[in-house]
């Protein structure tokens, strides 16, 4: 019999050893992702009493598709509307949280004698948080309704992408180059550049095409083209010089915005749970006790600096960005953990060789421990507030509070901010789509098109027109979108002093679209200046005036929006959709949560006036979703079921609360069920059975003894069915069915009179 590969192995112990060390984690109620390190450390070659993998290769293999999916899934559950709608707050927390901890990081490793590679690479790992350890928190200690988790879970996201920014200012200074010159500029508008197309072509493109095949799909085929979406966005994004992780999210967040959103994270999950106990599980073998010892008093600094740095500086950073005391508190003692991208931006060191090599243990060393406090810093977030409510003069948490809650909302604009912030929005992305075109043309389709019909003049010209015909609809919409919106009218009528300023507007927009259509004519001819501006102007006056291009631009447009708008408007039929006054709360505190009623559920088939949720808990059920039907405002007579999902109402505190209560109060688990079969026993009546001369109800079989008579044996080839009023007579053979004590209880009753 030939040998199992070492992969088989490998995989089998750590799924085993991973399954016993969670289980315990469970019984204890500790997260399940401390419960995977723990199990890598055990199964790691560090480790000399106990079994240990064989090949490490493959394991971080495994553990880079943990990753990829883990970010694949969160990107599902959270897209980038969420994050616009939330305005500049996580930008302005996530960049002093950044610039705080990488500061940090700097100032400790100097006072440890590291090296200044050393150092400015500790700085880039400490301030990043992890966001997979904080997902898989959040989840476990079922958080993921409250409010604050919602503002962390934006500025992770955005700490995420700013991570690559940083990756490459690294490996600028790892080569000498000055980071505050081009490179930074070029490796930031790279990443604006290709987020936005991604974005833009992908939320425009992927609807479409499952919308086309939507009839063909299954469950099976959506998981597998799903995946297959995901793995190819990771390998176009390693391809531009990205992590494949960053490509994942942002195929899960395009995903995010279509109809099949919620399938396909649920099909997702069991994949995403298998790969990412593996990613975490790598993690734990990745500690060295050898090196805990000699490197414990810089862990322990480290651990401190991540956790009262956090703290400190985390909760001022939401305080800056707009949050309340104490949620500004939640939400930065919830970050007080360094993860993935902290051993990304360590391997990228290691590779560059510029870093020790002791730094990379010291860091997952120092991430295993921070992990292993995170849901222990988020549950003390409360009573530190309540603390430091105590101790600190009631005017300074006053002043605090309402200067966090006067932050300016990014919605309440002038209209001139409005409008120009629209018309750069619009230039940027229309310029990006007709830039994308432009390359690919050049790229692609002129050399092609040369090889088939030589190198002619004709062929440059036919690339020029189809570019240009092809880009029309995107630089018509650069030049005239907005100059019809109710800004511009407003502003118009509002002032003669406006409009020569409004015209700038559009002239400055028509002359970037000129330009467009300046580099393809020049690119593909030798015209000579004066011959090219008019050719140019010729041209560009051709697009604003065409109505066929007028109509092709608004009919992308409005297919763009529909797909953007496609899960609001699936949700709001089906009656998913939350009301809009969710945002206008007036109490902070207070806002709505959605929870689902388990199956198993004490609950099912009471009354919302049986259950009195308002007096246990202080909540108000607003909906009831049920089969695709909304219910609102339920009155007290209305009953919950089973796969209800219930709109709420509360604080933090009573959702957190009525949260455990609708997990908690179930109906147990049959621990016996396997004699809980059911079995099928014939039965005689006899002239001393109690049964004789009785009717079925008479009997008391079904009521008394808790089986079913199903038929009677009178010597043909079927049951003869029993009526309810046949009386047993002597010799009856009668089947029964019935659990096998009941069965039991009843067959023994016939030897009773």
């Amino acid at each position: 019999m030939s040998e199992l590969p070492a992969m088989i192995q490998d995989l089998a112990l750590i799924l085993v050893v991973a399954g016993i060390v969670t289980l315990v984690f469970k019984k204890l109620k500790q997260p399940l992702v401390l419960g995977y390190i723990v199990a890598g450390f055990l199964v790691s070659p560090h480790m000399p009493y106990t079994a240990s993998v064989i090949d490490m290769g493959n394991i971080h293999l495994w553990a880079d598709i943990g990753v990829m999916f883990l970010l694949f899934s969160l990107g599902l559950d959270f897209s980038f509307k969420k994050i616009l709608k939330m305005g500049a707050s996580p930008i302005i927390s996530v960049v002093c949280i950044i610039v705080a901890m990488s500061m940090l990081g700097v100032i400790v490793g100097h006072f440890c004698g590291w090296s200044k590679m050393d150092c400015i690479f500790l700085g880039g790992m400490l301030a990043m948080s992890s966001t997979t350890i904080i997902y898989k928190a959040f989840d476990d200690l079922g958080l993921q309704q409250q409010q604050f988790a919602g503002l962390v879970m934006s500025v992770l996201i955005l700490e995420d992408i700013l991570a690559i920014v940083m990756m490459v200012m690294l490996s600028a200074i790892a080569g000498g180059q000055n980071p505050d010159g081009g490179q930074m500029l070029n490796s930031v508008l790279k990443i604006g550049f290709f987020l936005i197309l991604w974005l833009v072509v992908g939320i425009f493109a992927i609807p479409l095409f499952l919308r086309s095949v939507r009839h063909l799909i299954n469950n099976e085929v959506l998981l597998i083209v799903s995946l297959g979406m995901c793995c190819a966005m990771a390998v176009c994004s390693t391809k531009v010089g990205f992590s494949s992780a960053f490509g994942a999210f942002i195929m899960g967040s395009i995903l995010a915005e279509t109809i099949e959103a919620e399938r396909i994270e649920k099909l997702v999950e069991p994949v995403k749970n298998l790969f990412g106990a593996v990613f975490f599980v790598s993690v734990g073998m990745l500690v060295d006790p050898q090196i805990l010892i000699d490197y414990a008093l810089p862990i322990f600094v480290l651990v401190m600096t991540i956790i009262v740095g956090q703290a400190v500086f985390g909760s001022l950073s939401f305080m800056l960005g707009g949050e309340s005391l104490k949620s500004a508190m939640r939400c930065g003692f919830s970050m007080a953990q360094i993860g993935e991208f902290s051993f990304i931006i360590a391997s990228l060191g290691l590779s560059l060789g510029v870093i020790s090599d002791f730094l990379y243990p010291v860091v997952v060393a120092v991430s295993v421990i921070t992990t292993f406090l995170t849901p222990y810093m988020i549950r003390m977030a409360t009573p530190a507030y309540n603390v430091l409510e105590a101790h600190l003069p009631s005017r300074i948490i006053k002043l605090l509070n309402q200067l966090s809650t006067s932050h300016p909302n990014t919605t309440q604009q002038s209209k001139w901010k409005r409008l120009l912030l629209q018309m750069t929005v619009n230039t940027v992305v229309y310029g990006i789509l007709a830039g994308t075109v432009i390359v690919l043309m050049f790229m692609l389709f002129h050399p092609f098109i040369t090889n088939v019909l030589g190198q002619h003049w004709y062929v440059n010209a036919i690339t020029g027109a189809l570019t240009i015909i092809i880009i029309a609809p995107f630089l018509r919409a650069m030049v005239m979108k907005k100059n019809h919106s109710e800004e511009f009218r407003a502003l118009w009528h509002e002032s003669n002093r406006n409009r020569l300023p409004l015209l700038f507007t559009i002239l400055v927009r028509a002359f970037i679209a000129l330009a467009f259509v300046f580099y393809v004519c020049q690119h593909m001819s030798n015209f000579r200046p004066a011959l090219l501006i008019t050719l140019g102007i010729i041209v560009m006056t051709g697009i604003i005036l065409s109505r066929t291009i007028k109509h092709r631009s608004i009919l992308l447009e409005r297919l763009f929006i529909n797909n953007l708008r496609s899960r609001d408007i699936e949700a709001q039929v089906s009656g998913k959709r939350r009301p809009l006054y969710e945002g206008r709360l007036l109490d902070r505190d207070i806002h709505i949560a959605e929870f689902d009623i388990p199956q198993n559920s004490k609950w099912m088939g009471q009354t919302l006036k049986q259950l009195n949720l308002g007096h246990r808990y202080g909540v108000h059920v607003s909906s009831i979703l049920r089969g695709g039907n909304r219910l609102n405002i339920p009155d007290g007579e209305s009953r919950l079921y089973p796969m209800d999902r219930i709109q709420v109402i509360g604080s933090d505190d009573q959702l957190a609360v009525f949260g455990q209560a609708v997990s908690n109060e179930t109906v147990s688990e049959d621990l016996d069920i396997e004699k809980r079969e059911m079995k099928l026993r014939q039965m005689i009546i006899t002239d001393k059975s109690p049964f004789l001369g009785k009717t079925m109800q008479e009997s008391g079989i079904r009521s008394h003894y808790g089986c079913m008579v199903v038929g009677l044996e009178e010597g043909k080839e079927n049951l003869s069915p029993i009526s309810p009023l046949y009386r047993f007579q002597d010799g009856d053979i009668i089947w029964v069915v019935g659990e096998q004590a009941a069965l039991d209880k009843l067959l023994n009753a016939r030897y009773h009179s």
